[in-house]
């Protein structure tokens, strides 16, 4: 266990965010939940994925929502996750030993870790996917057949339901996006509850401290004034793929609850034109028209002065940007796994074009 500090849980989000392909929440958002833990003399404690405990229970907390005006958002107080986590403790009659991240993002990654904070818990290093993604059932636990269910949901109404039983994790996603709706587009989750002993074979370990080491390298690079983008890449064993500005032609919309849109972007080295299609994440990339990567590997992008990570649908005409590859971990080449997270699904003809197997 490690008693994590402001400067490393910085970096934790912050890689976090670079490798959450463009999703998981905004940084902002998880570091101003951190900062109230923080403030209020709370503890962030990093379980190393070698002392989770067979004989204990896990769980993940997160936010679930969909897209509201401005005037309509939500403000969080921070004890949404933690009324989640104990409406299930209640139901199942039980005590978790830690919390877990359910993607990768500054966003949701954060306020996890916030919840753990308040709650008194363990933060587990480890992941449930290895970067941020747009539906439920694209998590690990899915590719090991491990249930989605009971799991809870909290609402800033004070409201808790548990749900016992649920057709799949597709389902999940509809009903828990549906109850979103309903309560100004923001709920409270924590779900996949699970023992240590079937835990271990069911996410990415050591995934936190994979993000504090990108996380850490571009700050190092900053502070140093070395290259950032180099940094990330040697500290991810990543890929640059582009360095580009970008152009008028890149939009995006709404849809369903999803952010939906293309980044494009002017290769500096050659003027080629590059493409980057998102369903709230980065899914397909392309150059001239030709496809370069897909999911499930990640399609990354930063800024190109400092390395920062620039969240879908931030990416606005002039920015100059990088786009950077990583390899997905290996669970997501599993056969399971490439029947449920593939271009395919989201309706473009095309198998997945991963990274050479040099690179992970």
């Amino acid at each position: 266990m490690r008693l994590l500090n402001r400067e490393e849980i910085t970096d934790i989000l912050i890689g976090c965010s670079i490798l959450g392909t463009g999703g998981g929440g905004a940084l902002k958002e998880g570091m101003d939940a951190v900062e109230r833990e923080l403030e209020a003399g709370r503890t962030f404690k990093l379980l190393d994925f070698s002392e989770v405990r067979d004989d204990c229970y896990y769980v993940n907390p997160y936010l679930c929502g969909t897209v509201v005006p401005d005037d309509q958002a939500v403000e969080l107080s921070g004890q949404e996750l933690p009324d989640a986590v104990t409406a299930l403790e209640e139901y199942m009659k039980v005590e978790f030993h830690g919390l877990l991240s359910i993607e990768y993002g500054g966003g949701n990654t954060g306020v996890a870790m916030a919840a753990a904070a308040r709650m008194g818990k363990f933060m587990v290093d480890a992941d449930a996917a290895g970067r941020a993604v747009p539906e439920l059932q694209f998590s690990t636990y899915y590719i090991r057949e491990q249930p989605i269910a009971p799991f809870s949901v909290s609402t800033i109404y004070g409201d808790a339901v548990i749900v016992q039983r649920v057709a799949d994790d597709a389902r999940a996603e509809a009903l828990s996006r549906f109850m979103a709706v309903g309560s100004n587009g923001l709920v409270g989750m924590a779900d996949h509850p699970i023992r240590g002993d079937r835990l271990r074979t069911s996410v990415i370990p050591n995934a936190l401290s994979h993000a504090e080491k990108v996380g850490r390298a571009r700050r190092v690079a900053c502070e140093t004034g070395a290259d950032p983008i180099q940094a990330i890449l040697e500290a991810g064993n990543g890929r640059l793929l582009y360095h580009g500005t970008v152009t008028d032609d890149s939009h995006w919309e709404i849809k369903d609850g999803f952010t939906l849109g293309d980044i494009y972007l002017t290769d500096k080295a050659d003027g080629g034109q590059v493409r980057v299609w998102y369903k709230n994440e980065n899914m397909i990339c392309w150059k001239d028209g030709k496809v370069v990567l897909t999911c499930p590997d990640l399609i990354c992008v930063v800024n190109t002065a400092d390395g920062m990570p620039v969240t879908n649908p931030n990416c606005l005409p002039g920015m100059e940007l990088s786009v950077l590859a990583f390899p997905c971990h290996s669970l997501w080449k599993e056969p399971r796994a490439l029947e449920i997270l593939n271009p395919r699904f989201f309706g473009f003809d095309m198998d997945c074009k991963f990274l050479p197997e040099s690179m992970g």
